[in-house]
């Protein structure tokens, strides 16, 4: 992989995706959880929950607490945790388990709680789902975003780009395609990521005024995915659809260094 020389790529993934600090959200497709996970894993007093239903974590955090008063509990555990007597960073919250594979997740109204707790650095959200595809557009109920999204990632693949427009590789392809034009079954093109990725209905849909987007484009794994994905970063610069977006993040969550690459 081609290294950038971006003074932004420096300071580190949690930097470049701005989430040293605050609610972090991420929606989308290809990759919410293993950024949610990557990020968890490099954050110190780190809350990860979800508003929607979420795989099972238990090992991608030091603990996971099934609480239906997540507010009560963090406070105990921050209680705890600054007399020095236990380890409880990142911690997961949830409301309950939904069969043998998943959590449910809270109502964005109780992410706003646990944002305003002190002592607490970060909270991270996965605020949508996307049944493990490339690509995705929300439904009318998504993304669940709390009022207090301090930062909003919307991810896509770049694998989604020669694959079909259909239910194997997009989540819900008769949203994206009303999105882009195409229809179902077609090619997709960089253009159609790039447009789904900026739609007020795609990936900047619901996204608090105060908050900051990013564009992630995930699975970066190779060169020939490096040039797939700048194409995509570019057009997403040139949309100008969202003035809040400044940049574009390119990553692969299987390296050690996940963030490939930075477009401004």
């Amino acid at each position: 992989m081609a290294d950038s020389s971006d003074t932004s790529r420096s300071n580190g993934l949690v930097h470049t995706l701005e989430a040293d600090t605050g609610v972090v959200c991420v929606v989308g497709a290809g990759g919410k959880k293993s950024t949610l996970y990557e990020l968890a894993g490099r954050l110190e007093r780190c809350v990860l929950t979800a508003t929607v239903r979420i795989p099972i974590f238990d090992e991608q955090v030091a603990k996971v607490d099934v609480v239906s008063d997540p507010v009560r509990t963090l406070e105990q555990v921050i209680q705890r945790e600054d007399s020095g007597s236990e380890e409880f960073w990142p911690l997961g919250v949830v409301p309950e388990r939904d069969g043998t594979d998943r959590y449910r997740g809270y109502d964005p109204e109780t992410v706003d709680r646990i944002a305003a707790l002190d002592g607490i650095d970060q909270v991270l959200v996965k605020a949508d789902g996307a049944r493990t595809r490339l690509l995705k557009a929300p439904n009318d109920r998504e993304p669940q975003l709390p009022r207090s999204a301090d930062t909003v990632l919307a991810i896509a693949s770049c694998h989604a780009v020669g694959r079909s427009l259909e239910a194997d590789v997009v989540h819900r392809p008769e949203r994206v395609a009303a999105l882009t034009g195409r229809s179902v079954g077609d090619v997709l093109e960089p253009a159609d990521i790039a447009t789904v990725l900026t739609h007020s209905d795609g990936g900047m849909k619901g996204i608090p005024p105060s908050a900051t987007p990013i564009p992630v484009i995930n699975m970066v794994d190779d060169e020939a995915d490096l040039e797939v994905a700048r194409e995509i970063g570019r057009l997403v610069l040139d949309d100008g659809g969202d003035d809040r977006i400044e940049k574009v993040v390119l990553t692969s969550m299987i390296e050690q260094d996940p963030l490939v690459d930075v477009l401004e």
